[in-house]
């Protein structure tokens, strides 16, 4: 197995059903405020309680984001990384063009919070993310991603436009069937704080971040 990432099944995944759908209001600290619809689903095959958002009007090729859960940049608002700022943007930006963002249950890359906050502090000692990850035992990327087919499965999108920087998210996603029309990059939300992160994201991972030379 490589050690970039867990491979996608190959063969058709098992069906999803929609569970539950209520509308949320949503506002942001800097003062966006935006409603969207989230979803619960029956089904799902890692067992976990994944969400998917919908916000403005899904067209016929809708905007996704894959998000994956990062309690720490998500809701406390860490530095160490840019989900937080990815998360805000992606909202406004399918708020705008109409999709789903799907809020994946797979935090640190798949490896779960504590061992997250366990690759932080090798991070410390000089490990980049990547590394860390490693010297715990893990691969670089242990996220499943057959959950996203089943949620856009059940929710009816066809061809989906997808909101990353992330190469290996649009590969996999396409060998399991998901119908990519394209690909919209992120910002680039690089401070001092997070500059070593990227730049590793860059390097290891071929992200499509334009982080500047002396990085």
């Amino acid at each position: 197995m490589s050690l970039t990432s867990v491979a996608p099944t190959v063969g058709r995944v098992p069906a999803a059903t929609i569970r539950q759908q209520v509308v949320v209001p949503m506002a942001f600290p800097d003062g966006y405020e935006v409603e969207g619809v989230v979803t619960t689903f029956h089904g799902l095959v890692d067992g976990r309680e994944h969400l998917a958002w919908t916000f403005g009007t899904p067209d016929e090729v809708a905007l996704v984001r894959p998000h994956s859960e990062c309690l720490t940049g998500d809701v406390f608002g860490s530095a160490r990384c840019d989900c937080g700022p990815q998360l805000r943007e992606a909202v406004e930006r399918i708020t705008i063009a109409g999709g789903h963002l799907l809020y994946l249950r797979q935090e640190g890359r798949g490896i779960g919070l504590y061992e997250k906050l366990d690759a932080y502090a090798l991070q410390d000692q000089g490990l980049d993310t990547y590394e860390a990850n490693r010297a715990l035992g893990h691969l670089d990327d242990q996220r499943d991603y057959r959950v996203v087919e089943q949620m856009l499965t059940a929710l009816g999108a066809g061809g989906v436009e997808l909101l990353t920087n992330n190469p290996d998210k649009v590969s996999q996603l396409t060998a399991l069937g998901v119908d990519v029309r394209g690909v919209r990059a992120t910002g680039v939300h690089l401070s001092t704080a997070n500059e070593r992160y990227l730049d590793a994201k860059v390097r290891h991972t071929n992200h499509t971040i334009d982080l500047p030379l002396a990085v």
